[in-house]
Protein backbone atom coordinates (compact mmCIF):
# COMPACT_ATOMS: atom_id res chain seq x y z
CA UNK A 1 0.00 0.00 0.00
CA UNK A 2 2.53 2.50 -1.22
CA UNK A 3 2.21 6.68 -0.34
CA UNK A 4 -0.63 8.36 -2.94
CA UNK A 5 -0.59 11.99 -3.37
CA UNK A 6 -4.68 11.86 -2.39
CA UNK A 7 -4.14 10.62 0.69
CA UNK A 8 -2.07 14.00 1.51
CA UNK A 9 -5.40 15.64 0.67
CA UNK A 10 -7.26 13.62 3.22
CA UNK A 11 -4.64 14.07 5.67
CA UNK A 12 -4.93 17.73 5.18
CA UNK A 13 -8.96 17.85 5.71
CA UNK A 14 -8.39 15.83 8.80
CA UNK A 15 -6.00 18.09 10.54
CA UNK A 16 -7.65 20.49 9.65
CA UNK A 17 -10.67 18.89 11.65
CA UNK A 18 -8.59 18.09 14.47
CA UNK A 19 -7.54 21.45 14.89
CA UNK A 20 -11.19 22.92 15.12
CA UNK A 21 -12.11 20.01 17.63
CA UNK A 22 -9.08 21.04 19.65
CA UNK A 23 -9.94 24.25 19.52
CA UNK A 24 -13.54 23.59 20.67
CA UNK A 25 -11.57 21.55 23.83
CA UNK A 26 -9.13 24.39 24.62
CA UNK A 27 -11.37 26.96 24.73
CA UNK A 28 -13.98 25.01 27.00
CA UNK A 29 -11.04 24.30 29.35
CA UNK A 30 -10.94 27.30 32.05
CA UNK A 31 -14.43 26.55 33.14
CA UNK A 32 -13.99 23.15 33.29
CA UNK A 33 -15.23 22.54 36.94
CA UNK A 34 -18.48 23.77 34.88
CA UNK A 35 -18.98 21.64 32.04
CA UNK A 36 -22.00 19.78 31.73
CA UNK A 37 -21.13 15.90 32.02
CA UNK A 38 -23.19 12.62 32.18
CA UNK A 39 -22.48 8.65 32.25
CA UNK A 40 -23.30 7.09 28.74
CA UNK A 41 -22.37 3.67 30.90
CA UNK A 42 -20.70 2.95 34.18
CA UNK A 43 -18.23 4.82 34.23
CA UNK A 44 -17.87 6.74 30.90
CA UNK A 45 -18.44 9.98 30.26
CA UNK A 46 -19.46 12.70 27.80
CA UNK A 47 -19.36 16.22 28.18
CA UNK A 48 -21.26 19.17 26.08
CA UNK A 49 -17.46 19.53 25.03
CA UNK A 50 -17.01 16.26 23.74
CA UNK A 51 -20.48 17.03 21.43
CA UNK A 52 -19.57 20.47 20.50
CA UNK A 53 -15.71 19.12 19.20
CA UNK A 54 -17.62 15.82 17.58
CA UNK A 55 -20.09 18.69 15.47
CA UNK A 56 -16.62 20.88 13.91
CA UNK A 57 -15.33 17.69 12.73
CA UNK A 58 -18.64 16.48 10.95
CA UNK A 59 -19.02 19.35 9.66
CA UNK A 60 -15.61 19.33 8.11
CA UNK A 61 -16.13 16.31 6.68
CA UNK A 62 -20.42 16.80 5.62
CA UNK A 63 -17.99 19.59 3.65
CA UNK A 64 -15.04 17.66 2.36
CA UNK A 65 -15.77 13.77 2.41
CA UNK A 66 -19.53 13.74 1.98
CA UNK A 67 -18.97 10.09 0.05
CA UNK A 68 -17.47 8.65 3.82
CA UNK A 69 -18.78 6.97 6.12
CA UNK A 70 -18.56 8.38 9.46
CA UNK A 71 -18.04 6.04 12.85
CA UNK A 72 -17.63 8.84 15.42
CA UNK A 73 -17.25 7.95 18.93
CA UNK A 74 -20.33 10.90 20.29
CA UNK A 75 -23.19 10.74 17.14
CA UNK A 76 -22.42 7.91 14.75
CA UNK A 77 -21.00 4.98 16.97
CA UNK A 78 -23.78 2.55 15.71
CA UNK A 79 -22.32 2.64 12.24
CA UNK A 80 -21.79 -0.94 11.33
CA UNK A 81 -18.38 -2.55 10.82
CA UNK A 82 -19.44 -3.80 7.30
CA UNK A 83 -20.18 -0.35 6.21
CA UNK A 84 -17.47 1.30 7.66
CA UNK A 85 -15.38 -1.72 5.30
CA UNK A 86 -17.04 -1.15 2.76
CA UNK A 87 -15.43 2.08 1.24
CA UNK A 88 -14.17 5.41 2.52
CA UNK A 89 -14.72 5.96 6.33
CA UNK A 90 -13.98 8.52 8.41
CA UNK A 91 -12.99 7.08 12.05
CA UNK A 92 -13.29 9.50 14.81
CA UNK A 93 -12.66 10.64 18.67
CA UNK A 94 -13.51 14.20 19.26
CA UNK A 95 -12.01 13.88 23.11
CA UNK A 96 -10.07 10.90 24.19
CA UNK A 97 -9.47 10.90 27.45
CA UNK A 98 -12.43 12.78 28.93
CA UNK A 99 -12.30 11.70 32.07
CA UNK A 100 -8.91 13.77 32.26
CA UNK A 101 -10.01 16.46 30.33
CA UNK A 102 -12.94 16.93 33.52
CA UNK A 103 -10.53 16.27 35.79
CA UNK A 104 -7.75 19.08 34.44
CA UNK A 105 -5.26 16.24 33.84
CA UNK A 106 -3.66 16.77 31.27
CA UNK A 107 -3.54 13.83 28.75
CA UNK A 108 -6.34 14.17 26.18
CA UNK A 109 -6.72 14.57 22.61
CA UNK A 110 -8.58 14.21 19.00
CA UNK A 111 -7.89 11.32 17.23
CA UNK A 112 -8.74 11.07 13.48
CA UNK A 113 -8.49 8.49 11.05
CA UNK A 114 -9.64 7.83 7.15
CA UNK A 115 -9.94 4.73 6.24
CA UNK A 116 -9.99 2.80 2.38
CA UNK A 117 -11.65 -0.60 2.71
CA UNK A 118 -11.14 -0.79 6.60
CA UNK A 119 -7.51 -0.19 6.38
CA UNK A 120 -6.19 3.83 7.95
CA UNK A 121 -4.57 5.38 5.25
CA UNK A 122 -4.29 8.72 6.61
CA UNK A 123 -4.29 9.86 10.51
CA UNK A 124 -3.47 12.50 12.85
CA UNK A 125 -3.48 12.61 16.88
CA UNK A 126 -3.25 16.01 18.32
CA UNK A 127 -2.64 16.57 22.10
CA UNK A 128 -5.41 19.51 22.75
CA UNK A 129 -3.27 20.01 25.83
CA UNK A 130 0.49 20.48 24.92
CA UNK A 131 0.04 21.10 21.38
CA UNK A 132 1.83 18.25 19.91
CA UNK A 133 0.44 17.14 16.23
CA UNK A 134 0.71 13.72 15.50
CA UNK A 135 0.33 12.64 11.37
CA UNK A 136 0.81 9.91 9.39
CA UNK A 137 -0.18 8.47 5.86
CA UNK A 138 0.03 5.04 4.57
CA UNK A 139 3.57 4.54 2.97
CA UNK A 140 4.39 8.12 3.80
CA UNK A 141 5.76 7.92 7.66
CA UNK A 142 4.91 8.93 10.30
CA UNK A 143 5.58 12.47 12.45
CA UNK A 144 4.69 14.62 15.15
CA UNK A 145 4.75 18.54 14.50
CA UNK A 146 6.68 17.31 10.80
CA UNK A 147 9.37 15.63 12.10
CA UNK A 148 10.41 11.81 11.68
CA UNK A 149 9.11 9.77 14.40
CA UNK A 150 10.39 6.22 15.16
CA UNK A 151 9.58 3.75 17.43
CA UNK A 152 11.92 2.34 19.96
CA UNK A 153 15.43 0.42 19.55
CA UNK A 154 14.91 -1.08 23.32
CA UNK A 155 15.19 -4.81 23.22
CA UNK A 156 15.54 -5.32 26.52
CA UNK A 157 12.30 -5.81 28.65
CA UNK A 158 14.21 -4.49 31.56
CA UNK A 159 14.82 -1.63 30.25
CA UNK A 160 11.44 -0.77 28.51
CA UNK A 161 8.28 1.41 29.38
CA UNK A 162 5.41 -0.22 28.81
CA UNK A 163 1.93 1.74 28.33
CA UNK A 164 -1.70 0.11 29.45
CA UNK A 165 -5.31 1.01 29.73
CA UNK A 166 -7.36 -0.65 32.16
CA UNK A 167 -10.78 -2.39 32.33
CA UNK A 168 -13.17 0.34 33.48
CA UNK A 169 -16.41 -0.81 32.06
CA UNK A 170 -17.16 -4.26 33.38
CA UNK A 171 -15.72 -5.24 36.93
CA UNK A 172 -15.56 -8.92 35.62
CA UNK A 173 -12.13 -8.04 33.04
CA UNK A 174 -10.45 -6.17 36.60
CA UNK A 175 -9.37 -9.97 37.61
CA UNK A 176 -7.59 -11.57 34.40
CA UNK A 177 -5.94 -7.57 33.75
CA UNK A 178 -4.76 -7.79 37.06
CA UNK A 179 -3.40 -11.15 36.20
CA UNK A 180 -1.61 -9.77 33.18
CA UNK A 181 0.03 -7.15 35.15
CA UNK A 182 1.48 -8.93 37.30
CA UNK A 183 3.06 -11.00 34.81
CA UNK A 184 4.20 -7.74 32.79
CA UNK A 185 5.36 -5.92 36.01
CA UNK A 186 8.25 -7.35 37.38
CA UNK A 187 9.63 -7.81 34.07
CA UNK A 188 10.05 -4.00 32.61
CA UNK A 189 11.49 -0.93 34.44
CA UNK A 190 7.81 0.86 34.62
CA UNK A 191 4.18 0.83 33.29
CA UNK A 192 2.31 3.44 32.84
CA UNK A 193 -1.81 4.02 32.37
CA UNK A 194 -2.14 7.90 31.63
CA UNK A 195 -5.59 7.67 29.90
CA UNK A 196 -5.95 8.22 26.36
CA UNK A 197 -5.53 5.37 24.04
CA UNK A 198 -4.72 7.72 20.99
CA UNK A 199 -1.72 9.32 22.73
CA UNK A 200 -0.56 6.12 24.26
CA UNK A 201 -0.02 4.48 20.83
CA UNK A 202 1.69 7.90 19.48
CA UNK A 203 3.94 7.49 22.32
CA UNK A 204 4.64 4.41 20.80
CA UNK A 205 5.31 5.58 17.49
CA UNK A 206 7.42 8.28 18.80
CA UNK A 207 9.38 5.80 21.15
CA UNK A 208 8.04 6.92 24.38
CA UNK A 209 6.26 3.94 25.22
CA UNK A 210 8.37 0.42 23.94
CA UNK A 211 4.81 -1.32 23.66
CA UNK A 212 1.51 -0.66 24.48
CA UNK A 213 -1.50 -3.49 25.08
CA UNK A 214 -5.39 -2.78 26.51
CA UNK A 215 -7.81 -5.86 26.28
CA UNK A 216 -10.94 -3.32 25.10
CA UNK A 217 -10.61 -0.33 22.97
CA UNK A 218 -13.16 1.02 20.39
CA UNK A 219 -12.36 1.59 16.44
CA UNK A 220 -12.00 5.57 17.33
CA UNK A 221 -9.74 5.04 20.28
CA UNK A 222 -7.01 3.16 17.84
CA UNK A 223 -7.77 3.62 14.39
CA UNK A 224 -5.37 6.94 13.99
CA UNK A 225 -2.86 5.86 16.69
CA UNK A 226 -2.23 2.33 15.29
CA UNK A 227 -1.28 3.95 11.56
CA UNK A 228 1.04 6.11 14.00
CA UNK A 229 2.72 3.04 14.83
CA UNK A 230 2.89 1.51 11.56
CA UNK A 231 4.41 4.05 10.05
CA UNK A 232 7.04 4.29 12.74
CA UNK A 233 8.26 1.08 12.36
CA UNK A 234 5.74 -0.79 15.00
CA UNK A 235 3.29 -3.40 14.72
CA UNK A 236 -0.42 -3.30 16.25
CA UNK A 237 -2.47 -6.58 16.51
CA UNK A 238 -4.66 -8.20 18.56
CA UNK A 239 -3.11 -9.71 21.90
CA UNK A 240 -2.54 -12.97 19.53
CA UNK A 241 -0.95 -11.35 17.09
CA UNK A 242 -3.75 -11.15 14.26
CA UNK A 243 -4.17 -8.63 11.95
CA UNK A 244 -6.21 -5.78 13.58
CA UNK A 245 -8.66 -3.49 11.27
CA UNK A 246 -10.07 -0.42 12.98
CA UNK A 247 -13.77 -1.13 12.05
CA UNK A 248 -15.20 -2.82 15.30
CA UNK A 249 -14.30 -2.99 18.97
CA UNK A 250 -10.71 -5.22 19.76
CA UNK A 251 -8.40 -5.92 21.83
CA UNK A 252 -4.67 -4.14 21.01
CA UNK A 253 -0.98 -4.82 21.23
CA UNK A 254 1.43 -2.67 19.73
CA UNK A 255 5.22 -1.83 20.15
CA UNK A 256 8.44 -1.86 18.61
CA UNK A 257 9.16 -5.43 16.59
CA UNK A 258 11.22 -6.70 19.38
CA UNK A 259 9.01 -5.53 22.18
CA UNK A 260 5.62 -6.42 20.78
CA UNK A 261 7.20 -10.00 20.26
CA UNK A 262 7.87 -9.86 24.25
CA UNK A 263 5.14 -8.44 25.05
CA UNK A 264 2.76 -10.73 22.93
CA UNK A 265 4.26 -14.19 24.32
CA UNK A 266 4.06 -12.43 28.07
CA UNK A 267 0.19 -11.85 28.01
CA UNK A 268 0.01 -15.51 26.07
CA UNK A 269 1.82 -17.23 28.61
CA UNK A 270 -0.40 -15.99 31.23
CA UNK A 271 -3.87 -16.74 29.79
CA UNK A 272 -2.33 -20.42 29.20
CA UNK A 273 -0.99 -20.76 33.36
CA UNK A 274 -4.95 -19.63 33.57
Amino acid sequence: MGYQPERAALLEIVVRAAREAAAVIRAAAPRVRSIDWHAKSTMDFVSEVDLAAEERILAIAAAELPEAVILAEETAATTSPERVAAGLALVADPLDGTTNFLHGFPQYAVSIAVLEKGEPVAAVVLDAAHGELFTAIAGGGAFVDSVPIRVSTISDPRRALIGTGFPFKDEADIPPYQAQMSAVMPRVSGVRRPGSAALDLASVASGRFDAFWENLLSPWDFAAGMLLVREAGGLVTTLDGSHLRPIAPSAVLAGSPPMHAWLRATLAHESDER
